[in-house]
């Protein structure tokens, strides 16, 4: 699991091959940010709220590039 925004973006552009467009990103921050949403929930169970911070905060940072 990435420890670091670097690694999180390796892992998402590099080992996951997905592209991190301003539409991608803005869709994944849609549910991210729903704590109500399903896949948001399974998100934080399985990973932990910590995590689930940093990976929010990570998109966030993206759209700032």
């Amino acid at each position: 699991m990435p420890e670091t925004f670097d690694e999180w973006r390796h892992c998402i552009e590099q080992e996951c091959q997905i592209r991190l467009t301003r539409e991608y990103i803005e869709q994944r921050l849609m549910i991210l940010r729903s704590t109500n949403h399903d896949e948001t929930q399974r998100f934080i169970r399985h990973y932990g709220n910590h995590h689930w911070q940093r990976v929010v905060n990570w998109f966030e940072q993206v759209l700032l590039l």
